[in-house]
């Protein structure tokens, strides 16, 4: 691994620590990432010092609360390339992004006939939302298939290009696929999609803080991702749109904050960023955010990709030696995310969370939010070993003496 992440673990209070007596390796950051100690004195300070409401107030703390929130969307806005920081609007994460995107756009802009186009191998939250949406409006959901095992479990961009009719709206995918590891090209898929003048919709809840991102070279339309996958706090998510776009939407909550007037018969709204963000925001996590994105380009994002490429490569090379191990998503020697996961025959993957859980592992068992990916790969539920910055090889080492072990007590080879 690279030179420089081979003292990151020591930014990270709560890796310092064992679980039934074992030294904690963790391998579960797909679904939550650990906070650097940069991230958790940023909150404290914040609390400490700062704490106050913000837009609102003509004191002291009001003013810095308020400097330091919109100083953490300038930055956002730098972390993503946007052209401008009025194109980032704060959610609680990617879920309510795709979620506003779903409600303030959709019923505006789709009619029976229309077609909403998201992939097989999308999280619940980029499914469900367009699943309603589709029923509320009678447009039709459809899906690009993955393509099979041997194949590596990625897009079949032959299927796509036939989706891809001037019925098609918008298009929704995920960068990075959370159960597979599969990383689609999302530039060239929102220039398919652009070539027919559909909209995208971006899930990069596994690639921002793993990943260059860069929303201008992408040419999506939106973008949503989560703080807590990538070193930050929870509660705090990131929502990217072009500006032409947000100021022609309507809000999809009300409240204090995002109007611009209000009387007994009606009320006006003030232009993105503030009509989207209706209420007092998570300031304290926003502001640990931009913490988290500083720390991140420290390292830098291509090698941070590079060093969760190399340790998820060695991982399936080495867990395809394991017998009756069977790994999900690109093959060997394909490029894979920071993360694989697998079934092992005849053992629940709860079974083997358990197990390595003994062994002071933190794995991720179950469909993680992908049912529908799963019953299409004939599986109930995988087990999931996911990467950051903090791991090195050595936690490769256990893994695979632990899962040997479990294969040893469920009477495998």
């Amino acid at each position: 691994m690279p030179a420089d992440f081979s003292t990151a673990r020591a930014d990270f209070p709560a890796l310092h620590q064992t679980v039934h007596g074992r030294p904690l390796v963790y391998l579960d950051n797909a679904a939550t990432t650990h906070k650097p100690r940069v991230v958790i004195d940023a909150l404290v300070r914040y609390y400490e010092r700062d704490n106050s409401n913000v837009h609102r107030g003509l004191h002291a703390l009001s003013m810095r609360a308020t400097d330091s929130y919109e100083a953490a969307r300038a930055r956002a806005a730098t972390f993503l390339n946007a052209a401008d920081p009025a194109e980032i609007i704060f959610t609680r994460g990617t879920t309510e992004g795709i979620n506003l995107v779903a409600q303030s756009w959709g019923p505006a802009n789709l009619r029976a006939g229309d077609i909403i186009l998201a992939t097989e191998m999308e999280h619940h939250s980029n499914l469900v939302p367009w699943q309603r949406l589709a029923a509320r409006t009678g447009a039709t959901l459809r899906l690009v298939p993955v393509v099979g095992e041997d194949a590596g479990h990625g897009l079949d961009l032959d299927a796509l290009d036939r989706l891809l009719t001037p019925q098609v709206k918008i298009f929704a995918f995920t960068h990075i696929s959370n159960t597979l590891g599969t990383i689609n090209r999302a530039s060239d898929l929102c220039a398919r999609a652009k070539n027919v003048g559909a909209l995208t919709v971006v899930d990069a809840a596994q690639s921002a803080g793993h990943e260059p991102l860069d929303v201008r070279a992408l040419g999506c339309d939106f973008l949503a991702f989560s703080g807590h996958k990538m070193a930050g706090p929870t509660g705090i998510g990131v929502l990217y749109g072009r500006r032409a776009l947000l100021d022609a939407l309507d809000p999809w909550q009300t409240g204090g904050g995002m109007v611009a007037s209000v009387s007994y018969e009606g009320a006006q709204w003030k232009p993105s960023p503030e009509r989207f963000e209706a209420g007092t925001p998570n300031i304290a996590d926003a502001v640990a955010l931009h913490a988290a994105m500083d720390y991140l380009d420290t390292f830098g994002r291509p090698a941070l990709a590079g060093h969760d490429h190399a340790l998820a490569a060695r991982a399936a090379i080495e867990l395809a030696d394991i017998p009756g191990l069977r790994l999900i998503g690109p093959r060997p020697g394909q490029l894979r995310a920071g993360l694989v996961s697998f079934a092992l025959k005849d053992v629940h993957a709860h079974d083997v969370v358990t197990f390595a859980d003994q062994d002071g592992i933190a794995l991720r068992g179950g469909h993680h939010c992908n049912q529908p990916l799963m019953k299409k790969l004939g599986l109930p539920s995988t087990v999931r070993a996911s990467f950051y910055l903090y791991n090195t090889e050595a936690d490769i080492t256990a893994l695979t003496t632990s899962l040997r072990r479990i294969v040893s007590f469920f009477g495998g080879t």
